[in-house]
């Protein structure tokens, strides 16, 4: 007997387009970012979409400047033809290397119009909605890495008088760092009195699941490069909701920079440094 074959109909909707959609270009080496990212935003309000792009795991200039040729493609093949209302470059360092405005010009290369933010950008615009203005920055990186990252920071107007660094170039041993490390180190670095915020760098450090921990030892804000990433989506896409659970910078909404002087806007569905860090 013949198999009985039936054509049945069916309806369609928007499918996952009927929420708020993030694009996260993700290293190929980093492990953290897609778990931090699960946790941190509301997967039932969001929709979230994950490519890779190919990197040494060693931390250095030419590694971080060999991915740029690569990013107009990881763009690209985010869910294609499907509107997304941001794409995040997922790397601090590499953003610092090679400029903001570049590496989002690369991403509209490949997804024209789109709204785009880094780590490193969504952390200015943190610490603009913080009303912060002198940080403590905690990095992994080697020295001379995590100085042009200091360096950037305080060339967007933030005081660094303080900075710490693991001083690793391997990503994979970044990866393995233990949260207990990174939230002692984070305490000692800001139990200084003078600064206001501390900023974890890297994307590879587990660091967003003890924000809220490093806060409470600190009476101060604190936030990581993934916890400033995952806030600057939510918010660049139009999600004004607040997550007091998940710290101090999930309360606030943009700051002046984002709003007006960043290099990324909001959008609603509804150079050199002055003076030398203390190195602790």
């Amino acid at each position: 007997m013949a198999p009985i074959t039936r054509h049945l109909s069916f309806q369609l909707d928007d499918g996952t387009a009927q929420r708020p959609a993030i694009g996260v270009i993700v290293l190929a080496t980093d492990p953290t970012i897609e778990c931090e990212l699960r946790r941190l935003l509301p997967l039932d309000a969001v929709a979230l979409y994950h490519s890779r792009i190919g990197n040494d795991r060693q931390i250095n200039l030419e590694s971080m400047k060999a991915m740029e040729g690569d990013i107009a493609n990881c763009a690209a093949v985010l869910v294609p033809g499907m509107p997304l209302d941001v794409i995040a470059y997922g790397c601090t360092s590499a953003t610092v290397v090679m400029g903001e405005e570049r590496v989002f010009g690369r991403i509209r290369a490949g997804r024209p119009g789109v709204e785009c933010t880094s780590p490193v950008t969504a952390a200015l615009a943190a610490f603009a909605a913080l009303d912060v203005s002198r940080i403590a920055l905690l990095a992994p990186y080697r020295s001379d890495i995590s100085q042009l990252v200091r360096d950037y920071i305080v060339a967007h107007g933030v005081e660094v008088p303080i900075m710490g660094t693991f001083d690793v170039e391997d990503d994979g041993v970044v990866a393995r760092m233990s949260e207990d490390t990174i939230l002692s180190a984070a305490i000692e670095l800001g139990s200084h009195d003078d600064i206001d915020a501390v900023f974890i760098s890297c994307t590879t450090l587990r660091a967003s699941g003890i924000v809220a921990k490093i806060e409470s030892a600190l009476d101060k804000p604190v936030t990581s490069s993934t916890h400033a990433l995952a806030w600057h989506c939510l918010r660049l896409a139009g999600v004004d909701t607040q997550f007091p659970r998940l710290g101090r910078l999930y309360t606030t909404a943009l700051g002046s920079r984002c709003a007006q002087d960043g290099p990324s806007g909001a959008r609603s569905r509804a150079g050199p440094a002055a003076g030398d860090a203390r190195m602790v």
